[in-house]
């Protein structure tokens, strides 16, 4: 292995130790928790370092969002994947949704609620972030429905979703009720 070979699986190891300990930090004490200075207590490196591969904590939150848009399209798709008929797969992103939301919080609000730098629905969004909504429009596109257009069926549904997971995180809705809502959602909104 050459020098630079090293050096460059040196700099992506530390790269990914920061993502780690960003959302390890995120996750337990929320993002307001996570600056360039706790970080670089906490992986053992000088703030110089940090910023040699992130330039704040927004890129940071970003790389995070990334992470997490990919983690969510395996979830789905292995939902989806072991469910049988276009109900049963509906329900199942549903119920994968929520509970990646709930699991992951601090992920959760790096994708869709904080501001990571990356653009949404645009062509120079990240593969990462469309391969999340493609994993969505998978099983939302086949009960779209006659004349309605799958992607703009699939963004209304997600929607629905991420009021859902947003209002239970929030107390405003109970989780008891989680399942329920999740039927009333694919029943009514998805017809299937």
């Amino acid at each position: 292995m050459s020098v630079q070979e090293r050096k460059e699986r040196e700099r992506a190891g530390r790269e990914r130790l920061i993502v780690a300990t960003a959302r390890e930090l995120a996750e337990q004490q929320g993002w307001d928790a996570v600056t360039t200075r706790r970080l670089a207590e906490r992986i053992e490196y000088s703030q110089p370092v940090l910023y040699s591969h992130f330039r704040g904590k927004r890129e940071i939150i970003g790389a995070v969002a990334l992470q997490g848009a990919t983690e969510l399209a395996a979830a789905v798709r292995a939902a989806t994947a072991a469910a049988d008929g276009p109900r049963e797969r509906v329900a199942a992103l549903a119920r994968a949704y929520l509970d990646f939301a709930a699991r992951n919080p601090a992920v959760y609000d790096a994708i869709f609620q904080l501001d990571g730098g990356l653009p949404y629905a645009q062509e120079d969004t990240p593969a990462p972030l469309k391969d999340a909504f493609a994993a969505l429009l998978e099983s939302l596109g086949e009960v779209a429905g006659d004349g309605i257009d799958p992607g703009l069926f699939t963004e209304t549904f997600w929607a629905a979703l991420h009021g859902l997971a947003t209002l239970t995180r929030a107390g405003r809705l109970p989780p008891e009720d989680t399942e329920r809502r999740v039927e009333l959602v694919v029943d009514r909104l998805a017809m299937v």
